[in-house]
């Protein structure tokens, strides 16, 4: 394909932002273009791992600190989760629906952005200021707020996946991976914080390491030689 088939594809729009960062070059365009999309594909699995690791730690918390196998119904009707009542009463509400109604399949059914909430200052207040426990290895000091906006950092990275977004760009428009490093950073810290080794949790899911390397080399061929 030619790189105007490529604007007729993708949109002129989408990858003009690629184009203006590899300084005109269409071939180098393209392979950033290519790379960004296999970061994005590295980070899923990651991502995907810590989300479920993070929700069942918080589900094994609740249903021993309420002695309550169905806490999220519970909760969400008159207790700390009220004001996502609607969202989680229609992901529990399409289960009974479909006859698949279970506790856990409610809870894999949930957005990581419900999992981060129930550390924001009121969530975390309200359910008994007793939810960083589910962190046995977490750094002395940190504190609910530091946790919260951390997580949310992972959340707010994981949409931008979701929505196709280019994570290898700063706020100028220039290339670097110092976003993407940031975040691995966050996620690596706290999976060490719910106690597991990362290595051995994430054994056999492709990590965005090597892709993160390609484009560094990628960005300095540009801004030292372009």
């Amino acid at each position: 394909m030619k790189y105007t088939d490529y604007e007729i594809a993708l949109s002129a729009p989408r990858i003009e932002k690629y184009l203006q960062a590899c300084k005109g070059d269409k071939n180098k365009t393209l392979i950033l273009y290519r790379y960004n999309i296999k970061l994005c594909q590295k980070f899923y699995g990651v991502l995907s791992v810590f989300e479920v690791v993070l929700r069942n730690a918080i589900d094994a918390h609740f249903k021993a600190q309420l002695q309550d196998n169905d806490w999220l119904t519970t909760q969400v009707q008159n207790g700390f989760l009220v004001n996502y009542q609607e969202t989680i009463l229609k992901e529990r509400n399409k289960l009974i629906v479909n006859k698949k109604y279970t506790h856990d399949k409610l809870v894999a059914s949930l957005s990581l952005g419900i999992w981060t909430f129930m550390f924001s200052r009121n969530c975390y207040k309200n359910s008994g200021k007793q939810l960083l426990q589910i962190f046995p290895n977490k750094t002395h000091g940190l504190n609910q707020r530091d946790i919260y906006a951390e997580l949310d950092k992972i959340r707010t990275f994981r949409n931008r996946i979701a929505h196709h977004e280019p994570l290898c760009f700063n706020s100028a428009g220039m290339i670097t991976i110092v976003y993407a490093q940031n975040v691995f950073s966050l996620v690596v810290k706290y999976i060490d914080f719910l106690g597991y080794n990362t290595n051995e949790l994430l054994y056999g899911v492709e990590n965005p390491l090597h892709t993160m390397t390609k484009i560094e080399e990628l960005s300095r061929a540009i801004y030292t030689f372009g």
